[in-house]
């Protein structure tokens, strides 16, 4: 039976950054790493890396903010280049804890975020780990179900515990059972947040000029960058299409694939003890 680490203790600070209050946990010492959480519904940083920040932190100084939009942090974003508008606000988020350099670990729309903060600020970026990206070939098919359930949570008859279950256990994990309903519960009260329903941070882009600011391969900036990167890819992974990790081996120079059989959206929670294990190893330089 796989057993997971309980949460260390975390020193909890919401900074002014810029404009926006960010919510930060943080916990360890050593080379600073920050966990940059997903889109979903209720997500925040912690609850997305909940199994993944105690094994981290034995070697790794570990900073976990919510991004812009969700869990403590201010909430909306700029739905002309959402990509763009988080990788400005942890790049502040550098600035405001004095990081002139750090490795970014980051899932599906955390991990859009790190690479349109790498593509416009490489000298800011030590090392990559991208699990399930959004922003890979987005121009070059049709949404899936997946990024469709996603997307529509909001819209329709609005946000509920059903629609969210429902997501979660049919898109975003490979093993339905792994999920306790207690996730579901608190993703649920965090998604229907007033100031959340009234300014949903994840939507469908309103323009073409913003669709194609979410497709990272039709970025010219991707076959020059300079930053390792371990990109880490759920072989069921029903939200974003694991032909992407492809997409990005293929454009990258330092770019390695690893995909991850029996697995969804969810990599670092799915398969926490490999997860921790490949992340701690490639972000010190060991694989």
């Amino acid at each position: 039976m796989t057993t997971h680490t309980e949460l260390p203790s975390m020193q909890e600070s919401l900074l002014d950054v810029g404009d926006k209050k960010i919510f930060v946990a943080e916990t360890g010492d050593g080379p600073p790493v920050l966990l940059l959480h997903g889109g979903g519904p209720g997500a925040s940083g912690i609850s997305n890396y909940r199994r993944n920040i105690a094994e981290l932190a034995k070697e790794y100084r570990v900073v976990v903010p919510d991004l812009p939009g969700y869990g403590r942090s201010t909430k909306g974003v700029d739905g002309a280049d959402p990509f763009g508008y988080l990788a400005d606000a942890i790049r502040a988020l550098l600035d405001r804890l004095g990081l002139e350099k750090a490795h970014l670990v980051g899932n599906s729309y955390g991990g859009a975020c790190a690479l349109r903060l790498a593509l416009d600020s490489p000298d800011r970026v030590d090392r990559m780990v991208l699990m399930g990206p959004g922003g890979i070939g987005t121009t070059r098919v049709l949404p899936t179900p997946g990024l469709g359930s996603l997307l529509t949570y909001y819209s329709g008859e609005g946000p509920s515990r059903l629609k969210l279950e429902k997501f979660i256990r049919t898109y975003l994990v490979f093993n339905a059972a792994d999920v306790p309903d207690s996730l579901i519960d608190a993703r649920y009260a965090a998604s229907i947040d007033p100031e959340v329903v009234a300014a949903p941070p994840l939507r469908r882009p309103k323009s073409l000029r913003a669709l194609w600011k979410t497709d990272f391969t039709r970025d010219g900036r991707l076959a020059r960058l300079p930053v390792p990167t371990l990109v880490l890819w759920g072989a069921a992974d029903k939200v974003n299409r694991p032909s992407g990790g492809r997409m990005l081996a293929e454009r990258m120079p330092n770019c390695d694939l690893y995909e991850v059989a029996n697995t969804g959206h969810w990599v670092q929670f799915e398969r926490a003890e490999l997860f921790n294990r490949l992340c701690a190893d490639f972000l010190a330089g060991r694989r």
